[in-house]
């Protein structure tokens, strides 16, 4: 019997207790390292300059809410999926239709570009996670070159290659995360600990990295072993759905946006919240967020179809940026950091930037580019 190994006058009941009361001393400890806040200790760091960023391109055709968008490595073309059941390949300079596929359902709610450019991946309310091969040839049927990966038993709410085109990441509304090879569509790796939808997942920055952050609504963000498929670390701060999560660029630390109208940054190595991006103003959820390529800057979309641009060691809004018709569903900064890209419910994709450098994060002459880089010219005036 369990209880055969009890001392006398020992009970589970005690046993629970003093476990109780031992974790109550170890948070004790805990808090007592916590000894000096994000905000104080950026006192001392100047504060950012004039922050003024504009709409420069606006992409038009999806005929309903776009709801996910991802960028292509080359820093230029945009992949983006709507409610409309299409999914569209964009050139972002030229705001041209390179590629467009009318998925088996409505609601897709997640795209992703794979890391050579290749290849998209995107999934919806099928359940499912396809991946289309691109070519140089516009007119080909895409369709025809479908190929299902991954296969849930709810929809699927988020996608992401790993850092090769051989496997892809996908989060669904049943409470799961799965890793899956696209070659065989082989389940590699199952990840099983939400109690809820599991609503978004970011990979770790690093080459070789082996983890991945996921939220959900049951209002928990959870770090993931991709190896081993359990969970390493676990966060409940939020008081509502978690429906964004994105890595800081160093990979210590990751950012949540959420229905409580909050967005908050985790320390992974302190193993707890460090700062809390908030106002008395916002009362509507944030539904995506995103770092600037230094981790200086957090940009966060909001259901009251606005973009607000948070200092992150100050934790000072900094700009608050206005432009779209609905709810802003979707947000992305580019891979060189010189513009990002919002997706919203008015049906659009906008890409914005500004004399104020989104790599560098100061008023700059676009030194921080290598001459000659394309994306200096979405930054200048039209």
């Amino acid at each position: 019997m369990a209880t055969e190994g009890l001392q006398e006058n020992e009970t589970l009941a005690s046993l629970k207790n003093e476990a109780e009361s031992l974790k109550g001393k170890l948070e004790e400890e805990r808090a007592k390292l916590h000894d000096v806040e994000l905000h104080q200790v950026a006192e001392r760091v100047e504060a950012l300059g004039q922050f003024v960023m504009k709409t420069r391109r606006t992409l038009k055709g999806h005929g309903n809410k776009v709801l996910c968008m991802d960028w292509c490595k080359d820093k230029r073309r945009i992949v983006s999926s709507s409610q409309d059941g299409k999914v569209i390949v964009w050139d972002s300079f030229t705001t041209n239709k390179e590629h467009a596929v009318t998925m088996p359902c409505t609601w897709v709610m997640a795209c992703a570009y794979a890391p050579s450019g290749c290849a998209i991946a995107c999934g919806g309310l099928d359940n499912k996670c396809s991946v289309y091969p691109l070519t140089f040839d516009k007119n080909e049927n895409m369709a025809a070159k479908k190929k299902s990966v991954a296969m849930h038993t709810n929809y699927l709410s988020a996608c992401s290659f790993t850092n090769s085109d051989m496997q892809i990441l996908t989060a669904s509304g049943d409470g799961t995360c799965a890793l899956w090879d696209v070659e065989s569509g082989q389940l590699l790796q199952s990840f099983h600990g939400h109690g809820a939808d599991v609503l978004c997942l970011d990979l770790a920055p690093s080459e070789t990295g082996n983890t991945f952050v996921s939220g959900g609504c049951d209002k928990k963000a959870m770090v993931w072993d991709m190896r081993s498929g359990q969970c390493i670390q676990s966060f409940e701060t939020h008081d509502s759905d978690i429906n964004s999560v994105r890595y800081y660029p160093s990979g210590d630390a990751f950012a949540s946006g959420s229905d409580d109208a909050t967005c908050r940054l985790y320390d992974l190595r302190a193993d707890r919240e460090v700062a809390i991006y908030s106002k008395e103003s916002i009362i509507f959820g944030a539904s995506s967020v995103d770092f600037s390529l230094s981790g200086r800057l957090l940009f966060a979309g909001y259901n009251d179809y606005t973009i607000n641009v948070w200092d992150v060691l100050k934790g000072s809004r900094v700009s608050i940026l206005f432009g779209h018709e609905n709810r802003v569903s979707t947000l992305r900064v580019s891979p060189d950091g010189t513009a990002f890209c919002s997706g919203s419910w008015d049906h659009t994709l906008r890409v914005s930037a500004g004399s104020t450098c989104l790599k560098c994060f100061f008023p700059c002459l676009f030194d921080c580019l290598k001459n000659g880089d394309e994306g200096e010219g979405l930054l200048q005036e039209n």
